[in-house]
């Protein structure tokens, strides 16, 4: 791996600055890491912000991506991933979730929040087709 020159980041909670992101029923609170890491990762904090809609990441999706840290730091989501089944994700779990898995959110708890760490930085998200089959999801 060619080396590269990060910088020190010290990202204050005082100073967050919540935005819209990917997701209509989740604001963002971006931790540095992508200006610190030069695009080679991103790290940011998503809570539910109260909204009652569904939005289309609920359905099957990937993310173009080759690395995906989740912890849930409050409430509990419940994800279905091709060939691993329903998972529901409470406070203090965490997932590794494989790169290009297709997946979909069930449902989440108003309370929701997770630290979500993706390489690269700039990852694209991809509505895909349903797995085949139930039992090819479940698995």
């Amino acid at each position: 791996m060619a080396a590269k020159t990060w910088d020190f980041v010290h990202n204050l909670a005082s100073d967050a600055n919540w935005t819209p992101g990917l997701r209509e029923i989740f604001e963002y609170r971006d931790l540095g890491i992508k200006d610190g890491t030069k695009g080679d990762f991103v790290a940011h904090l998503i809570r539910h912000n109260g909204k009652k809609m569904k939005d289309e990441v609920q359905q099957w999706h990937v993310h173009d991506c080759t690395f995906q840290f989740v912890l849930v730091m409050n409430g509990w989501a419940t994800f279905e991933y091709e060939g691993q089944g329903r998972h529901t994700i409470r406070k203090g779990d965490a997932i590794l979730q494989t790169p290009g898995i297709k997946h979909r959110e069930i449902a989440c708890s108003e309370d929701f929040e997770v630290l979500e760490i993706v390489s690269p930085a700039n990852f694209a998200t991809r509505i895909v087709e349903a797995p085949s089959s139930r039992a090819e999801a479940a698995q």
